[in-house]
């Protein structure tokens, strides 16, 4: 069955493709009227320059093929971010602010979920050069302009700091394979192997780590985790900043938990993802992955956030297109010609009918132009 297509892969079919083509335009649009240029690397690159520096957490989730001119081991790109960081770093070379977006296929050789596709179209936005907190207030609130514009308004925006944890793992003189076992403890909430796995660390750091999935909620987190975390200035220094946040973004639905360490061998500071009711993982997610440019040759400070294109389309309310229009053959016919282009300049889908076709198959026709007294006008085929 050759028409077959491997798991996790499907066509858009032009209804859908209508849809996630409209979002596109819509939240690009809306990128470059806040100053995010657009950029669109190659869907390929030597797979060292792909899984260069924080970028090594893709390794697994990357395919990979060998290059037939150079000999060398290409991949298929499964996450844009890193390919935007160089052309920031390394082909662009700004010494400011730069504000990059892009929007294009990814592959990954697993899906992310079982629902999940392995061709996301990954559309996000970059802020580059900018290390204070500003930057990440820009990102967060684009991020929600996005979501709503795109019809699928955030109900919840949770926010996280990498640097609770680490600090808590370097205080604790942690192994590398216990920070792993723990994190992956803490990633999945599971409270009972988190008490068995820190039977061995010291206090005040065990009692702390047990603690983190306890610590989420809203304002009251603060002085929560102030009470029961121990003195460190990095944690201090992360709390201030997720209050910071909350002060200066009181019109969105911000919530923090302290146990979500969604990329944390990724990101290095603000994390968050926003969710859409009645969908049970994050539709955009995002934080601050500063350093990420240092191996293509610059150290810039980094934040941004992206989505999965096709996973919002489908949240998107399924509104039944405007009805198309259904034309005569209008060789030979110069004002139904001008009509017809008249009719398409101004936004109108205008089916023309080949000579001897009786109806179209293609966009659905609820219309048709009819000539009544020596002008073309737009009638309802009847039964519509």
């Amino acid at each position: 069955m050759n028409w077959l297509l491997p798991e996790h892969i499907a066509d858009a079919l032009p209804q859908e493709a209508a849809r996630i083509e409209r979002l596109r335009r819509i939240v690009l649009d809306l990128f470059r009227v806040h100053g995010y240029e657009h950029v669109m690397p190659p869907m390929l690159e030597y797979l060292d320059s792909l899984l260069t520096g924080t970028a090594t957490d893709l390794k697994l989730r990357t395919f990979k093929l060998v290059d037939q001119l150079s000999g060398r081991t290409l991949g298929l790109r499964a996450d844009m971010t890193p390919q935007v960081a160089r052309i920031d770093a390394h082909l662009l070379n700004r010494k400011g602010v730069a504000r990059l977006c892009y929007c294009d296929s990814v592959l990954h050789t697993l899906p992310a979920s079982l629902a999940a596709s392995r061709e996301p179209i990954q559309l996000g936005a970059e802020l580059y050069g900018f290390a204070g907190i500003e930057a990440d207030i820009e990102i967060i609130r684009l991020m929600a302009e996005s979501l709503k514009a795109a019809g699928t308004p955030a109900s919840r925006i949770d926010i996280s700091h990498v640097g609770v944890f680490r600090a808590l793992v370097k205080a604790a003189s942690l192994s590398d394979e216990l920070e792993t076992r723990i994190l992956q403890l803490l990633q999945a909430k599971d409270v009972p192997g988190l008490t068995d796995c820190c039977a061995a660390v010291a206090e005040p750091y065990r009692s702390a780590l047990l603690r983190l999935p306890e610590l989420y909620g809203g304002a009251e987190l603060f002085d929560k985790a102030a009470a029961v975390l121990p003195v460190i200035p990095e944690i201090d220094a992360a709390l201030k900043t997720m209050s910071a946040l909350r002060a200066a973004l009181p019109e969105l639905p911000l919530s923090f938990d302290l146990a979500d360490l969604r990329g944390y061998n990724y990101h290095n500071g603000i994390v968050f993802s926003a969710y859409f009711p009645g969908f049970p993982s994050a539709i955009a997610q995002g934080g601050r992955y500063d350093g990420v440019g240092q191996a293509f040759g610059r150290d810039r400070p980094a934040t941004g956030f992206s989505m999965d294109l096709r996973e919002v389309a489908r949240l998107t309310s399924q509104d039944e297109p405007k009805r198309a229009v259904l034309a005569p053959y209008a060789f030979g016919n110069p004002s139904l010609s001008e009509r017809i282009a008249a009719l398409r300049a101004s936004g109108e889908v205008v089916v023309e009918l080949l000579p001897g076709e009786s109806g179209s198959e293609g966009p659905l026709c609820g219309r048709r132009l009819a000539e009544r007294d020596g002008q073309w006008i737009i009638e309802t085929i009847n039964g519509e």
